[in-house]
């Protein structure tokens, strides 16, 4: 482990995450996750640009998110927004399983290539539309979404199991907020603001078809 990687998990301990999470900071270099030219500001604590002018977020804000779903090691997780991986191999590491969805297939395979690399088992990526979720590996305990939504897609609800959270950024006009919420029965019950953030839209393929 680098003295950057390690610079990088004592940041993300410093926000109050739980240790498991410091530690899964620890294990994933997210220098092999970024592009090449970009790897020089791997550690510092800012969001990446990578393919198709998408980013991958800063790592305190990754850490913050994973730390308000509060994913356990049986658990399977669906996350919305792949980018290049990095979040992906931190979630592995939290949980039993992972499904990961990304619009752009340039960029998937980008991330597969990354986990296979990085020896990360767990983690599967597919190529989707983000507001339908993935009903073939449904249901799940968590779903985090790296991308800014007018509102919560209602499949997730469906493909939660009850007492499921999802962590998602809710943009307004002033930028992104995320919020965790959990699923009630047949309805999402927002539980708390976790930051303000910005983040690219989730774009649906059909608008129509939220």
């Amino acid at each position: 482990m680098g003295r950057g990687q390690e610079g990088l998990a004592r940041l993300v301990e410093r926000e109050g995450v739980s240790p498991g999470i410091v530690e899964a900071f620890r294990a994933v270099a997210r220098e092999d996750f970024v592009p090449d030219q970009a790897r020089w500001e791997a550690y510092s604590d800012r969001p990446i640009s990578i393919l198709e002018r998408q980013t991958t977020s800063q790592p305190s804000l990754i850490a913050r998110m994973i730390d308000a779903a509060a994913i356990g090691p049986g658990d399977r997780v669906l996350e919305v927004g792949t980018g290049f991986g990095f979040q992906t191999a931190l979630l592995a590491r939290v949980a039993k399983e992972v499904v990961s969805i990304e619009r752009h297939a340039s960029i998937a395979q980008a991330a597969r290539d990354n986990l296979e690399r990085a020896g990360i088992g767990n983690a599967e990526v597919v190529v989707g539309d983000g507001w339908k979720g993935w009903p073939e590996r449904a249901p799940y305990e968590a779903i985090i979404v790296s991308a800014g939504a007018s509102d919560v897609p209602a499949a997730f609800v469906e493909q939660l199991v009850d007492g499921g959270r999802v962590v998602i950024p809710l943009s307004s006009a002033r930028g992104d907020d995320v919020y965790l919420m959990r699923k009630r029965g047949a309805e999402l019950e927002k539980v708390r603001l976790v930051t303000p953030a910005r983040f690219v839209p989730l774009v649906p393929d059909d608008p129509q078809k939220r």
